[in-house]
């Protein structure tokens, strides 16, 4: 990949500062999602995984999330840090996007806090918030990392960020 790293202001992180393999770290953030102009999750205690080039993903309890909207697809994923993924399709009312969040029903050890836990894709919902601001959703059917503007890159997963 050839790219400009963003220098962070204080205040900010920059994602090439994230390590890899991924670190798991709390946050007391306030993070909300909306769908079809439901809040479906809302908390101050998700759990936000960071990994070098990728804006954080957050994950939250099934005890902070309307589960009532959440149903469990058949798509299933791999990844090499915290193991096998299942999938959610989110439906509220009319309104419904399959494969709209993940989560992982038996992590690997490293990421055992993040048992069943879901992240939601922000590029699906309709409106996802940290701490009262939008959050942008990083480029790429693939990616679900949230940027905010305490966060800075170039991400992966916009043009030409492939093949690095």
């Amino acid at each position: 990949m050839n790219f400009d790293r963003i220098e962070p202001s204080p205040g900010q992180e920059s994602v090439w500062d994230y390590p890899r393999p991924p670190r798991l770290e709390q946050s007391t953030k306030h993070v909300k999602i909306v769908f079809n102009q439901v809040t479906i999750a809302d908390t101050r205690r998700a759990q936000r995984v960071l990994e070098t080039s990728h804006p954080p993903y957050y994950y939250i309890s099934p005890e902070d999330i309307q589960m009532q909207y959440l149903h469990k697809s058949s798509r299933g994923s791999w990844c090499e840090w915290k193991g096998q993924a299942g999938y959610y399709t989110v439906t509220v009312g009319e309104k419904e996007v399959a494969d709209a969040a993940w989560f992982y029903p038996n992590p690997v050890p490293a990421f055992e806090a993040i048992r069943d836990y879901v992240a939601f894709y922000p590029r699906l919902m309709d409106a996802c918030y940290v701490d009262g601001e939008l959050v942008q959703a990083q480029e790429g059917i693939f990616y679900g990392g949230w940027i905010t503007k305490d966060i800075v890159g170039p991400f992966k997963g916009g043009i030409g960020t492939w093949g690095w």
